[in-house]
């Protein structure tokens, strides 16, 4: 410290040695008064704010640093996950080429009217935006991850789309796509008897120009988005209210209206503060910004139509394999919607995960985040029959979103219910008639609660 206070100061290099001990004493003088200067301010500071500690201060500024490292840690990799640009050109690439057809690629590549804005992905591998088109807000989905895993040089392109778009290939007859479709639907759905209507309302969806003919592009296109998981289910759904309603597609970039409120909580926190904030703080949150309870009972009578409505459906029994708030939300007037259907799985996929698949513990079949079967530890292998029924986790879901704030007059009765609810096996003989008597005793219950003039 002397030296270097010394070498600012050439003249004292020369001198003897009482100057450098001069210095030495300025010095330490100097540190003292500073020292008094920031114990001066720190005793000001307590005096003008005693109800606050320097440890909360301290506390307080920890949390700013941290904060400060998450949202640079989250926004460090917002170009891995929002690829919006590489995706259109992608689309539009092949598009021009003519290998992809579809209801949006004009509004897409040449008018510019349908638009990416915010980005709204999770993964590199699921594009998800918001967007305008004509005028109306939209979700634009973009199914292209072999895209994603490539080096996006443009020469490589027609190799990937040779891969992507592969099926069906050229001279082949309409009669031959339509039983590509059946076996594909059956393959994926089960043999159901309504199949061949589905068959149709996909023909009729890949016909863009409505001339009765489907070309070679636009049944590559279709064929490609059924390859999609959610795609499938937005088609074997479309007749029920629960799910977003398809607006459009180009190759396997699709549209879907847009859910306003896209969690069943109104608050859907960022990932890197829902992995660090304490799970009391994030409960306090959801129950904070949760709608009143009158309107949380209309969107859960909506969640348990939809759990009837995919126990049995018409094209097969569905699976919801991960009952995340987030992937479900609801519209202005509280209808519920599925934000997110992708690991909605159908029966077959199941049963294609779980065959032969090795186990030591149930845990080790597992799909998804809830899907969870049994495992036969005389063989070591998974059946196929689920431990817990789509209602049961559903009931899990709503005993904290439902029972807060709920009317005293019968939140116990309600609570009852649902206790019952979670309970419900998977693997009981009468398990069917149980799942429809619970499900009806829990939306009876609640409709006639807020059927009331006071909750009207």
């Amino acid at each position: 410290m002397f030296k270097l206070h010394t070498d600012s100061h050439p003249r004292l290099e020369s001198s003897p040695g009482p100057w450098r001990c001069e210095a030495a004493v300025l010095t330490t003088e100097g540190t003292n008064a500073f020292n008094a200067s920031i114990q001066q301010t720190l005793a000001l500071m307590q005096k003008r704010l005693p109800g606050v500690k320097m440890k909360y201060l301290f506390l307080l500024w920890l949390g700013l640093l941290l904060g400060s490292w998450g949202l640079y840690v989250h926004y460090s990799s917002y170009s891995e996950l929002c690829r919006g640009h590489i995706c259109q050109m992608i689309i539009c690439d092949r598009y021009k080429k003519g290998i992809i057809s579809g209801s949006a690629c004009k509004d897409l590549c040449e008018e510019k009217t349908l638009l990416f804005q915010q980005c709204l992905s999770s993964s590199p591998m699921h594009q998800v935006y918001g967007g305008i088109w004509r005028n109306k807000e939209v979700i634009i989905k973009c199914g292209i991850e072999e895209a994603f895993r490539m080096d996006l040089n443009p020469e490589t392109l027609p190799r990937k789309d040779l891969i992507l778009f592969d099926k069906p290939t050229r001279g082949t007859s309409m009669d031959e796509f339509k039983e590509m479709l059946l076996t594909f639907l059956k393959s994926s759905l089960g043999d159901q008897q309504s199949l061949g209507n589905l068959v149709n309302r996909i023909i009729s969806m890949a016909d863009i120009n409505q001339d009765n003919k489907v070309s070679l592009a636009e049944a590559k296109s279709i064929w490609a988005l059924l390859q999609l998981n959610e795609f499938l289910l937005i088609v074997s759904l479309h007749e029920k209210e629960h799910t977003a309603q398809l607006l459009g597609y180009c190759g396997d970039l699709y549209v879907t209206e847009k859910i306003l409120y896209h969690s069943l909580y109104s608050l859907k926190l960022p990932r890197f503060l829902d992995v660090a904030l304490p799970s009391l703080v994030q409960k306090s949150l959801n129950q904070w910004f949760a709608p009143a309870w009158p309107q949380r009972a209309e969107i859960t009578i909506g969640l348990l139509e939809f759990v009837e409505e995919i126990f049995h459906g018409t094209y097969g029994s569905f699976y919801i394999c991960d009952t995340d708030p987030g992937n479900i939300g609801y519209n202005d007037k509280y209808d519920f919607k599925m934000v997110n259907l992708r690991m909605v799985v159908t029966e077959m996929t199941l049963k294609g995960f779980y065959k032969g698949r090795h186990c030591e513990h149930n845990i080790d079949c597992t799909h998804g985040k809830d899907c969870t079967a049994t495992c036969d530890k005389l063989v070591k292998q998974c059946n196929t029959e689920l431990i817990q029924p789509n209602l049961a986790k559903i009931c899990g879901l709503l005993q904290e979103y439902l029972l807060y704030g709920a009317p005293n007059d019968f939140r116990d009765e309600l609570q009852k219910h649902l206790q019952i609810c979670t309970r419900l096996n998977g693997l009981a003989r009468q398990m069917e008639v149980h799942h429809s008597l619970l499900l009806n005793n829990i939306k009876t219950l609640l409709w006639k609660k807020i059927s009331n003039s006071k909750y009207s």
